[in-house]
């Protein structure tokens, strides 16, 4: 069997709480490389736990580095002052450049014999200036594939007394950053100029101030040239603590900005090094409500409920410039972000993979060498997605609490903003792709916030920095609540979850009706009951509406025989088949829409719905259903015989409860409430005073 290799984010309604971020990926990195260059033992504590941080450890410990771990995120790196034990070695550093170049950088210096590779797109990220730079101090390297670019071989150095090289700023800042982590290693004076404009400037700082931690302060002439001293040596700082990741708080941070709010991150704020932290100001210019501390930031919704459109200089924050992009979905106007050439280098060219993708969610995209203009699909409004849906009744018993409580996006004042509930352009079958790209993944995820949610293709991509990323998200991040209403035929489940609907002003899914629209179509189309794979491309084309009562199969009111037996059972044949069934899971889930959604089935709670926020599996005596089913058809003036009746229930009882896809059955977590000796209104009652009492 196929693992699923996706993960279908529910529509958002909200985000608030508070998030404790793991350690930076580029300090974490940085800090266990230089712990390993000083002299003794480094305690380094909140590392975080990645791919990328796991490619740096690995490595380090194929070339004879002491490396222990003391906890979760607490390593002690025995420090060897540059003189590796293993002078020949193969080291594989997966798509970490913040692992492959500074050890590229602190290998050729030294006097081993190494190979370097990674993943195929490790192979295409540049490496030349380096090189290039690295070369000029006599240092030994050959390319095993294309010039200028991973795996390399590293040979034995013959230094060449040079005082001052030079290295491109324009193509990545970590050219800049492995060479400065290197040169204490020589034993003289080297100066490293900067050809170009530098790009990704807070890395460097973030460079500048972790190698001062081990002892080694670096002269600089601004942004132009770096000067290390002679006989600098790095020693030991004895422990120190990795700051949370600023890149990361990014997500959490425009989740707040576009779900209402507030979203707490702790681990970095103000008193940061990291450069990334400047998102919050990005948000804050895009009209967003950001409150800071030393080591805290959070963010609202604007006091108007709508972000606005920005034009960007994102030098300052490349990584975190990403989410901005996705942010952008959300605001009035175009959104340009500038001077973000650096994209095109990374884990993949982020430009074209952003153009590609913003497109699939019906964004207008513009881009160039360096910048990316996004302009939001701009069909509706959030006032209609977020009011009441047509032929329904408004609320009338309180949703979550006060209304002064709700959020802005909560309550349907978010008039202006994109992604129009009817306007999504994303097939959820085809969903997001995300280039084995970290940043991709966790970005895109922010488009949940839209109509119908989103599919992420490749979710596991995120281990590379934020391993639980998606988990972390879900705890702050509140989906459209689903009421999922399960049990078995005639047990008045339809009606009951129609009337809570009506009364909550939420949407409703009647399950059971596209199973039976899909026989009425099939026998329509003259395709057979048991032709699997006709059934589900017809399930996948149908056009279904329901409307009150009513209901509409391609355009045409379906009549009585809809509720007929024939036509049930003729529903129970094509539902036992499971590609009919996954045809029509995503048209189920279409109908999850703010404000809310209740549905009624017989797989509502254990598959389509698994995340209900209250399952309910409601049930009768076979006698009882049998009673309600012949009266109701009573009542159209269709002719019944009880006796017949019961005989049905029994046998679709049994059929549904031992079928192998997806078998009647209360679903774990379920509440059980037999309705025998109630009435509809009084069933109604209590699903609502169920519902309610969660705190919804």
């Amino acid at each position: 069997m196929t693992p699923v290799n996706f993960l279908d984010l529910p529509p958002l309604l909200s985000a608030r709480g508070t998030v404790t971020l793991p350690g930076s990926k580029s300090i974490s990195n940085r800090v266990l490389l230089l712990a390993a260059l000083s002299e003794g033992s480094t305690e380094v504590r909140d590392v975080l736990l990645s791919d990328d941080t796991e490619r740096m450890l690995d490595g380090l410990r194929t070339l004879g580095v002491g490396v222990e771990k003391l906890d979760n995120h607490v390593f002690r790196v025995q420090g060897c002052a540059g003189n590796f034990t293993v002078n020949d070695a193969e080291l594989f550093l997966g798509n970490a450049g913040t692992a492959f170049r500074p050890l590229t950088a602190a290998l050729a210096l030294s006097g081993g014999h190494y190979k370097l590779s990674g993943v195929s797109r490790m192979h295409e990220r540049p490496i030349g200036d380096l090189v290039d730079a690295l070369r000029a101090l006599g240092a030994n390297i050959d390319y095993l594939g294309n010039d200028g670019f991973p795996p390399l071989e590293i040979f034995p150095a013959t230094l060449s007394g040079v005082a001052r090289v030079s290295v491109r700023g324009d193509v990545s800042s970590q050219f800049l950053t492995a060479l400065l982590m290197a040169l204490p290693l020589l034993d003289r004076e080297v100066a490293v100029e900067v050809v170009g404009e530098l790009i990704s400037k807070p890395y460097i700082e973030i460079t500048l101030a972790m190698m001062a931690r081990f002892g080694v302060t670096v002269r600089r002439d601004g942004w132009r040239s770096f000067t290390v001293a002679a006989g600098s040596r790095y020693a030991t700082p004895g422990v120190i603590y990795v700051e949370g990741d600023a890149s990361s708080a990014s997500y959490f941070l425009a989740a707040g900005a576009i779900g209402g709010g507030p979203v707490r991150i702790e681990g970095v704020g103000s008193d940061s090094i990291q450069g990334d932290v400047r998102f919050a100001d990005a948000l804050a210019l895009m009209g967003a409500q950001v409150e800071r501390g030393p080591n805290w930031m959070e963010a609202r919704a604007p006091a108007n409920g709508k972000l606005k459109a920005i034009d960007l200089d994102c030098n300052h924050i490349p990584d975190a410039a990403m989410t901005l992009a996705v942010a952008a979905l959300f605001a009035d106007g175009t959104t340009t972000l500038r001077n973000i050439a650096s994209w095109r280098v990374k884990e993949t060219d982020r430009i074209a993979a952003m153009v590609t993708e913003l497109r699939k969610v019906g964004a207008t995209v513009e881009e160039g060498a360096d910048y990316i203009r996004v302009t939001p699909p701009r069909v509706g409004s959030r006032i209609e997605e977020r009011g009441s849906s047509e032929n329904q009744t408004p609320p009338s018993l309180p949703l979550s609490g006060e209304e002064s409580q709700r959020s802005p996006h909560e309550k349907g004042e978010l008039e202006g903003v994109s992604l129009d509930p009817r306007s999504s352009l994303l097939n959820p079958a085809t969903g997001i792709d995300t280039y084995d790209d970290h940043r991709m993944a966790m970005c895109f995820s922010l488009a949940a916030f839209g109509a119908e949610g989103i599919r992420i293709n490749d979710p596991h991509c995120v281990t590379k920095t934020f391993p639980d990323y998606f988990a972390r998200f879900r705890e702050v991040a509140q989906a459209v609540p689903v009421i999922a209403i399960d049990g078995p035929s005639a047990s008045g489940k339809g009606t009951v979850a129609q009337r809570v609907a009506a009364k909550l002003g939420y949407h409703y899914l009647d399950s059971g009706a596209l199973y039976r629209l899909l026989a009425m179509a099939a026998q329509r189309d003259g395709i057979a009951l048991t032709d699997e794979t006709g059934l589900a491309a017809l399930a996948g084309r149908m056009e279904i509406r329901f409307e009150g009562e009513q209901i509409w199969l391609d355009g045409a009111l379906a009549g009585d025989e809809l509720r007929g037996e024939q036509c049930a059972a003729a529903a129970s044949k094509v539902a036992a088949f499971p590609r009919v069934r996954d045809a029509l899971l995503s048209k189920q889930h279409a109908f999850r829409r703010a404000p809310g959604l209740v549905a009624d089935g017989r797989d509502m709670s254990s598959v389509v719905f698994p995340d209900a926020a209250i399952k309910i599996f409601l049930t009768a005596s076979a006698e009882a259903r049998a009673e309600r089913r012949y009266k109701q058809l009573k009542e159209k003036g269709m002719d019944a015989n009880i006796t017949a009746l019961l005989l049905d229930i029994h046998e679709r009882d049994e059929r549904d409860t031992r079928r192998s896809v997806a078998p009647l059955q209360q679903a774990v977590g379920a509440n059980l409430l037999d309705t025998t000796a109630l009435n509809i209104e009084q069933a109604v009652q209590e699903v609502l005073a169920r519902y309610l009492a969660k705190g919804f």
